[in-house]
C-alpha cells in the first residue's frame, strides 16, 4: 500500500467531512471550520490529505505561529487505521512546524481515546495538563506538548 499525502483544497472537502463525521460524530467540525481554516493557508495553517489508489483515506491539519504550532486534527477512515496513515501525517505536520520556524507543537486528544494518546507518546509527546469537558459530550481532553529540536 502506497500512501500519498497532498496538500488538502477545497474540493476535497466532500471526502474530508465523510471522514470527519464517522470519526467525531458527537463533535464533527462544520464545513464551514474546515472551509475557514483552507482560506487561511498558508499563512497560518497546513492541511493535508492521504490518499490510497487516488481515495481520501485521512486528513490532518496544524496552525502554526511564531514559535509554537497546534496539531488541530488528524483522521482516517476507520477501515484504514493501523496502518502507519495516521504517523505519516503527523510526520508531515511535525516537519511542516519545524520549517516553520516552531519550537513546541501543542495538541489536545480525548481523555477515552489511549490508542491515539500511544500514538502522541510514540512521537515525543508529554501530557501537560487536562483541559475539562472539552468536548461536546463532556470527555475530558488530555492536553500535550512536543519541544521541536533543531
Amino acid at each position: 500500500m502506497t500512501v500519498v499525502l497532498r496538500r488538502m483544497t477545497m474540493d476535497d472537502l466532500p471526502a474530508v467531512m465523510e471522514i470527519e463525521r464517522a470519526t467525531f460524530p458527537a463533535d464533527a467540525w462544520s464545513e464551514a471550520m474546515l472551509r475557514g481554516e483552507l482560506k487561511d493557508q498558508p499563512r497560518t495553517r497546513h492541511y493535508v490529505v492521504a490518499l490510497v489508489d487516488g481515495e481520501i483515506v485521512g486528513y490532518a491539519g496544524l496552525a502554526a505561529a511564531g514559535d509554537q504550532a497546534d496539531v488541530q486534527t488528524i483522521a482516517v477512515l476507520s477501515g484504514r487505521r493501523r496502518a502507519g496513515i495516521g504517523s505519516a501525517m503527523l510526520t508531515e505536520l511535525l516537519a511542516e512546524a519545524a520549517r516553520r520556524g516552531a519550537v513546541s507543537v501543542f495538541l489536545e486528544v480525548r481523555a477515552d481515546n489511549p490508542g491515539a494518546q500511544a500514538v502522541y507518546e510514540r512521537f515525543g509527546f508529554e501530557r501537560i495538563g487536562v483541559r475539562r469537558r472539552y468536548y461536546e459530550d463532556g470527555t475530558d481532553a488530555i492536553m500535550m506538548k512536543k519541544d521541536l529540536h533543531a
